[in-house]
């Protein structure tokens, strides 16, 4: 138990005196007894309700607690270089050197309207997260008794619709990208696979007898190291898609005009025969195909948005669309995609007057009778 003593060797101030939870003595001195008993009681609550913190454990700074959190997470490479580029240039040179126990609501909304000047809301949304995460597990680690973030308001996130590219447009960038790599564009729009697990696939997952392909890694790119495959975005990723025979037809002449000569059976890969790199291979194929089909604005990913697409005017469910995409949840599918589904009101309405409209004169007259 806390013990409160007056002493006079200093100056006759009030000093408690307890043991923390884990045995140390501690000390508090105190200039009113009234403050050394409150302090006494409230301490020995702390601990009886497990909710003791130490004293010092708030003082470490912000940047020396996030960079020992970020060291034994279990994060993919291409997690754990987002987190890192997040902590550098967005965390740290505002926060870095605040120690833990000072960091405040106001502080944080201080922040967050700084970042918002720099960067768009989603991004913000997405620093925000990993910056509560930190503080979320200051908390578990006892280093401070709560998260900073009450009342603290983020903008908005902004909701860009998807807008797929036609099938003109398609069609043109087939006709006008590079002739090893058009069998890719055909692939893409008819699959739906990611940039990465497009030029990841090798020809051991194509199953042309079973008309499928799994998609179970990916190309990875990592700053200052060369591409390598790794698994897939999420465990969602992991699938078995569907082979349209189209896709079938160009990936067996491409396989024909091009053998594979990777050691990993890619089978796209540079003219030098390497793995394709997203930063060389948009810039150096992509962009001119669109220059030369007189398109801007289209990303690779769009003919991912463009296989949804057609999935979704053929009348697929929504599960089924999240599982061909690889999606996580069928809501992130209805988030990027809801507003291709075709409006359901006059759907609702032929319903509605398929079961009652028969049933209506019959009402009209016990509605007479009865009057």
């Amino acid at each position: 138990m806390a013990t409160v003593k007056r002493r006079a060797d200093r100056g006759g101030k009030w000093e408690v005196r307890y043991r923390d939870p884990e045995g140390r003595q501690r000390t508090k001195s105190f200039d009113r007894k009234v403050d050394a008993d409150r302090y006494a009681a409230t301490t020995e609550a702390k601990k009886l309700q497990g909710d003791w913190i130490d004293p010092a454990a708030g003082k470490v700074t912000f940047a020396e607690y996030a960079r020992a959190w970020q060291s034994v997470q279990v994060h993919r490479p291409s997690t754990a270089q987002q987190v890192d580029g997040f902590l550098r240039i967005h965390l740290l040179p505002t926060l870095g050197d605040a120690p833990m126990a000072s960091i405040r609501p106001t502080m944080v909304q201080a922040w967050v309207r700084d970042r918002s000047e720099v960067i768009g809301a989603n991004t913000l949304q997405t620093v925000y997260r990993y910056f509560v995460a930190i503080m979320r597990a200051a908390v578990a680690d006892r280093v401070v008794a709560r998260t900073p973030f009450d009342g603290v308001k983020l903008p908005k996130k902004v909701l860009l619709e998807v807008i797929p590219p036609t099938v003109d447009a398609v069609r043109a960038i087939e006709a006008n990208i590079e002739g090893r790599y058009r069998a890719l564009v055909t692939l893409t729009a008819g699959t739906g696979l990611r940039q990465g697990e497009a030029f990841g696939l090798t020809v051991d997952r194509v199953d042309f007898l079973r008309r499928t392909i799994r998609v179970d890694r990916q190309v990875v790119l990592l700053k200052r190291t060369p591409p390598y495959l790794g698994p897939p975005k999420t465990d969602a990723s992991y699938r078995t898609i569907p082979l349209p025979d189209v896709v079938g037809t160009a990936l067996a002449a491409h396989l024909k005009e091009f053998p594979v000569t990777h050691p990993e059976g890619l089978i796209f890969t540079n003219r030098n025969g390497e793995m394709l790199r997203r930063t060389a291979f948009n810039p150096q194929a992509w962009q001119p195909a669109l220059k030369a089909s007189g398109l801007h604005g289209v990303g690779f990913h769009g003919l991912r948005h463009f296989y949804a697409s057609l999935l979704i005017r053929h009348g697929e469910s929504v599960k089924v669309v999240q599982k061909r995409l690889g999606h996580a949840t069928a809501a992130q599918t209805l988030d990027t995609y809801g507003h291709l589904w075709s409006d359901s009101d006059d759907m609702t309405r032929a319903a509605v007057d398929s079961v009652l409209g028969s049933c209506a004169p019959n009402v009209r007259q016990e509605s007479a009778s009865d009057a």
